[in-house]
């Protein structure tokens, strides 16, 4: 299941990847000087990490793209069923530069020190190419969050592929049980999900959070605080956010999933009657949800909401005519045509806005989520690409697992919440 992938990622890109010696200098082409027509045979090689219906629509389009430009070869490869098989195999393969492929699925923290070796391609000229690409950021009807999402160090390196985003699954049926409206802030999450536990007879908690480190991060961002070295774990804001998940725990009306490790779990079996996790639930919640329940999709009950998923990134090994064809190939894959059959066939989000405020879009009656999209990703937030951010935010996830462990059992939080500061301190100086 694509949800259980990310999570695998999760854990898998907190280790930095291996500083890599390399003298070959990073692409500074001018928009003028790149290469716009293919006329001989020119073969792409993409490293992916996908499965299932994912794989299936990737080939598809892959397909359709070479019945258009004959001249281009897209080598696909997998890389494993999970992102850490393939964040393994670049970062083993980055040791030998030239046996990169021409192309990759990745999340940008696991080319941090690929960008600071020069080994990546820098995309604003192919981009800004009037002929090969859009000619301008804004004309390319990606969302700038996204586009920002995929920079390195200040840096356009990555262009936006699979992407998901959090949302509120809620059990409609329980919640029209107890005449209970849809929580739209995170206060009335709180209200909503103590009258589920009471009126429950503490048989069904309220509410949890999939992505413990990405209700960290937001919590914070919603206080104006972005996730840097610079965050004090242990004080007054920090201590807001740790408080407001760790009281419910404590008094039983807010859930972490534990042993169960997935909110979708006890979600499934009506145990919990709301959880916020991604959009890449929704397939699976189809397939295994109990018959007497129905659930529904709504938006984050915050302001903020955050962008997750890899994009797919070049490496600088490659010729000038491999870059412009897979260029090519990227700018076929984010079209509105072919970001419509993937959001469709896969439950991804579309990275084009032209499919996300279309009508026939938000109108699909395959999916809850493309009506409430649009509102949800108003302000996107992204992890960071900066020195040692990614084993940061994986601390988080530990040290926020501890510390509702210790709210459940109702012991005294602080001792954990300081253990963690330590933790979290230590992860970005390592």
């Amino acid at each position: 299941m694509k949800f259980r992938k990310k999570i695998l990622t999760l854990a898998a890109i907190g280790t930095a990847l291996l500083a890599v010696g390399c003298s070959k200098t990073q692409t500074k082409e001018s928009s003028s000087k790149i290469p716009t027509k293919i006329t001989k045979n020119t073969t792409v090689t993409f490293w992916y990490s996908l499965t299932g219906s994912s794989e299936k629509a990737l080939k598809k389009m892959t397909a359709d793209f070479e019945k258009e430009n004959p001249k281009i070869k897209i080598k696909l490869e997998s890389q494993g069923g999970n992102y850490a098989d393939l964040q393994s195999k670049l970062s083993s393969t980055m040791q030998s530069p030239d046996n990169l492929p021409t192309i990759t699925q990745a999340y940008p923290g696991w080319l941090y020190n690929a960008a600071k070796q020069k080994m990546l391609v820098d995309l604003t000229p192919y981009v800004k190419n009037d002929d090969l690409g859009w000619g301008s950021y804004a004309k390319s009807n990606i969302k700038q969050a996204l586009w920002n999402g995929a920079k390195i160090n200040n840096t356009q390196y990555g262009v936006p592929f699979n992407k998901s985003v959090e949302v509120l699954f809620y059990n409609k049926t329980l919640l029209d049980q107890y005449n209970l409206k849809v929580p739209q802030t995170m206060g009335e999450l709180k209200s909503t999900s103590e009258k589920i536990y009471q009126k429950s007879d503490h048989q069904v908690t309220g509410a949890g959070f999939d992505a413990l480190n990405n209700y960290y991060m937001l919590g914070m961002k919603e206080k104006g605080i972005n996730f840097t070295k610079k965050i004090n774990f242990s004080g007054k804001d920090s201590k807001e956010v740790i408080d407001y998940y760790a009281d419910g725990v404590r008094k039983g009306y807010f859930m972490q999933a534990g042993t169960e490790k997935y909110m979708s779990t006890p979600f499934n079996s009506g145990k919990v009657a709301m959880f916020i996790g991604s959009t890449a639930n929704e397939a699976y919640l189809k397939q295994v949800l109990k018959k007497e329940y129905q659930f529904g999709i709504a938006p984050r009950p915050s302001k903020v909401n955050a962008q997750q998923g890899t994009d797919i990134y070049m490496f600088n090994q490659a010729s000038a005519r491999q870059k412009s064809a897979a260029f090519k190939y990227l700018k076929f894959l984010t079209s509105k045509k072919e970001q419509f059959y993937w959001t469709k066939t896969t439950g991804y989000i579309p990275v084009n806005t032209q499919v996300l405020n279309s009508q026939a879009y938000k109108s699909l009656n395959t999916s809850k989520v493309p009506a409430i999209l649009a509102e949800t990703t108003k302000d996107l937030y992204f992890l960071p690409v900066t020195k040692n951010a990614t084993p940061a935010y994986d601390q988080v996830q530990a040290s926020m697992q501890a510390i509702l462990a210790d709210a459940k059992k109702k012991k005294n939080i602080n001792p954990a919440i300081q253990t963690a500061k330590q933790k979290f301190d230590a992860s970005w100086k390592q």
